[in-house]
């Protein structure tokens, strides 16, 4: 990163690198000390440029309410009073429905781009580079294009289809979405400046790096939700949970610290917030599993012209008889528990959120650190930027999809019914008679004409 420094007066005056004063040297290290940086680390890294410090945003009502407390309990409370009014809000969020969640996810987002992308500017806008935000977004607004084009075209195949500007536009979907991209490459390729050449390529993969991390894998939680909002909302809630009870057995029990990147983080909040996530995800998952509006894959209605949610719940979603383990057996008295098997997979799905999670925040704190910033931004009092609140729920996201595919869903007989009618009549003919084929050779279908005749 020493190549990206910007160059000034320090830079030009070998006096100011071979001899630095001692005042200057005891300042930068108590400032090491402080952040929790080894002093090499800090040699590493001065030359990235800091990203300025946004201003405390918290609301006057509660510094003025919490003028009394010390800094620690006042956080505390910030933070606490914030956390129940974003969960007020994603309740409410729920029960406005699955498109109203789409387009929340979309927002969310967008403001988690605009903030590391922001970053990426505020630490390199003295050098003044063209097109460098205009690109930026416009590589957004091509990968939204592509992803909910995708979309669009699985889910809503008949409505497509009965639209001429939009069945093209479907057919050709891939070729406009490369052309577009094509585009966007072909001005960045203009846009490069002499002496600037290896700043310009750093920005373009920090661009296409963040388009990864965060435009693929709201795509996924999208994914997610169409498979039933249970798959949205239980992957979600779990994430939330071990936030609230790592946060809360790290700050009353907190001794042990946990990993260098989040000096704040505790083996003791790690370890409660493991267990309190698992207690919750199986709780909440029998709660939800009872109800259609949850479980049901979300499918548009073409008749209505608009998403339903009801369906006959699966297996997956149905009281089942488990036998229990003779150790659990003789300590419970019970032979058998009666479970919705969805809850089996919650656990899976809670352990996840619980230790490989938090990486994601993990992650984060390195690239903050990396940049000496605290937050991404300053969105939510207390709590830092819309980014500092999903770190761990995009990773959770790719994980549940991962999930899905591999061990719930199975063949979908409407989408191969919805590639069926797009084919010529020849080609349905076709299959048509290679299914009547399979279907006799089997011995099933005289059974059927007989169940119809009957």
């Amino acid at each position: 990163m020493a190549e990206l420094r910007h160059r000034g007066p320090k830079d030009s005056d070998p006096s100011f690198q071979q001899q630095p004063s001692e005042d200057k040297g005891s300042d930068n290290e108590l400032k090491a000390e402080k952040e929790g940086v080894s002093d090499s680390e800090s040699k590493v890294d001065s030359g990235v440029p800091e990203v300025p410090v946004p201003p405390d945003d918290t609301p006057e009502v509660l510094n003025k309410a919490l003028s009394g407390l010390s800094s620690r309990w006042k956080n505390w409370w910030v933070r606490g009073i914030l956390t129940l009014a974003m969960i007020s809000f994603f309740f409410f969020i729920i029960y406005l429905g699955p498109m109203v969640l789409m387009m929340i996810v979309l927002c969310v987002q967008i403001k988690c781009f605009q903030e590391i992308i922001t970053i990426g500017y505020s630490v390199y806008h003295s050098y003044d580079l063209p097109w460098f935000r205009t690109l930026s977004w416009y590589f957004l607004l091509c990968v939204n294009y592509f992803f909910y084009g995708e979309t669009v075209t699985d889910y809503f195949f008949t409505l497509v289809q009965r639209e001429e500007p939009l069945r093209i536009l479907s057919k050709y979907h891939r070729f406009i979405s490369f052309a577009l991209y094509l585009t966007g490459f072909c001005m960045f390729v203009l846009s490069l400046v002499k002496k600037h050449y290896r700043l310009q390529f750093y920005m373009f993969g920090w661009t296409h790096v963040t388009l990864l991390i965060v435009v693929t894998q709201s795509h996924l939680i999208i994914h997610n939700l169409f498979e039933g909002m249970i798959w949205f909302i239980v992957p979600i809630s779990c994430v939330i949970c071990n936030d609230i009870m790592a946060y809360m057995f790290g700050f009353f029990f907190g001794r042990t610290p946990l990993i260098k990147l989040s000096p704040k983080k505790t083996w003791e909040g790690f370890i409660g917030g493991f267990f309190s996530t698992i207690v919750f995800g199986i709780m909440l998952s029998y709660v939800m599993a009872g109800y259609r509006y949850f479980v049901c894959p979300v499918e548009f209605n073409n008749d209505s012209n608009s998403f339903q949610v009801d369906c006959e719940p699966s297996e997956l979603f149905q009281l089942q008889d488990y036998f229990l383990p003779s150790m659990l057996e003789s300590v419970t008295g019970w032979t058998t528990v009666r479970l919705y098997p969805f809850q089996i997979h919650s656990i899976a799905l809670s352990s996840f959120a619980s230790i490989v999670g938090p990486f994601g925040g993990f992650f984060a704190s390195g690239f903050k650190r990396a940049f000496k910033i605290k937050d991404f931004a300053n969105t939510i009092p207390g709590h830092g930027g819309i980014m500092d609140r999903f770190d761990c729920q995009y990773l959770m996201a790719t994980f549940v999809n991962v999930y899905i595919a591999s061990f719930i869903r199975g063949p979908n007989p409407t989408k191969v019914i919805q590639q069926l009618l797009a084919l010529r009549p020849d080609q349905q003919l076709y299959i048509f008679n290679s299914l009547k084929a399979h279907l006799t050779e089997k011995g099933l279908l005289p059974a059927l004409e007989e169940a119809a005749a009957a």
